[in-house]
């Protein structure tokens, strides 16, 4: 069994593998690099074979997703623990052993990520990640150093190793015995909000998600689907009512739910008056889709837990009607 194994999901990424894949290589001595590529149609792999004959690669039967396309080919890999990282990051040296380090620290600490900064603009946060994610009660993610749109420069501000409730999946640190017994990420979901729900269900087996700012990588960001992107806006809004559908206890899922579509129909009305009617359809679309889905979901006995960073009041208000835009703001640390 290998120690540690970085493994990079690629969809037609042969620009960024091109462009990201030499800082993964010199920075990463003590770990086994691998591609696992989902059915790209670009020269990926052409790319791969004639430049990087040592590093292995896996060759998924279709375009899984960022889901089941791991699921898929972390079957095929024995590592101890998956680095999951994005091809559109680039790494730091030593950006392995603090995360490393901090895993083999506690057995309840089933996984943790980097500090994720910007590539375009390296003095600040990155919105997928930041400094490691939070949740508030309607299911609405945000980071320390990133709340919506709004991005803070790092002056070492969130400089400290601590408890988080998610971590990003750009670069996600995970003991593959924890990935396995939870059976990997939610396939279908296909990509977005999967590695949130991934860490929630973690934190209701008692596991731990962890930040540490002791390793930095630079993240791009919206390689595949950008934010402009309708299909973006299905898979996270209909992603996110899934997710809070399967994890919270029975109790709290209908008015949570009943307001998070309110919410939801409040955000379909701005789109629309901002001229993306596309977006506003999207939202109806991912609202059938959940209703049609979550039907797959049998109930389960939910342990009402003291779950580290969920924000249990409504982050809307924190942001738009009390106008606060900081994360150091909130009061969590």
């Amino acid at each position: 069994m290998n120690k540690i194994a970085i493994v990079i999901l690629n969809w037609n990424g042969k620009d960024f593998l091109e462009k990201f894949l030499p800082s993964v290589v010199k920075y990463s001595k003590d770990a086994t690099i691998i591609i696992a590529d989902n059915c790209s149609t670009d020269n990926s792999i052409d790319f791969l074979i004639a430049n990087y004959p040592e590093i292995h690669i896996i060759k998924l039967k279709e375009n899984y997703g960022f889901a089941k396309g791991y699921n898929e080919a972390l079957k095929e890999v024995n590592a101890t623990y998956f680095v999951l990282l994005n091809s559109d990051v680039e790494v730091t040296e030593n950006w392995l052993n603090p995360c490393i380090k901090l895993l083999e620290s506690n057995t309840k600490i089933g996984a943790c990520q980097p500090k994720i900064k910007a590539f375009h603009n390296k003095a600040y946060f990155e919105y997928a990640g930041a400094a490691g994610g939070f949740i508030d009660k309607y299911g609405y993610p945000f980071c320390r150093g990133r709340i919506f749109d709004t991005i803070e420069k790092d002056i070492n501000q969130y400089d400290n190793e601590t408890e988080v409730f998610w971590a990003s999946g750009a670069c996600l640190f995970v003991k593959s015995s924890v990935f396995n017994q939870l059976g990997g990420f939610d396939a279908t979901f296909f990509a977005h909000m999967e590695e949130i729900d991934f860490c929630w269900r973690m934190q209701h087996l008692g596991y731990k998600v962890m930040f540490t700012h002791l390793s930095t990588v630079y993240h791009v960001g919206g390689g595949t689907l950008n934010k402009t992107n309708p299909r973006k806006t299905f898979l996270n809004f209909r992603n996110n009512l899934l997710m809070l559908y399967k994890n919270l206890p029975k109790q709290k899922r209908f008015s949570i739910i009943m307001t998070r579509l309110f919410l939801d129909g409040i955000a379909g009305i701005k789109f629309l008056i901002e001229g993306k009617p596309k977006h506003t359809l999207a939202i109806i679309k991912a609202h059938f889709a959940f209703y049609k889905l979550r039907h797959a979901y049998p109930s389960k006995k939910i342990p009402y837990l003291n779950l580290t960073g969920y924000y249990n009041k409504n982050i809307l208000v924190f942001y738009y009607l009390k106008k606060q835009r900081l994360f150091s703001k909130i009061g969590f640390c």
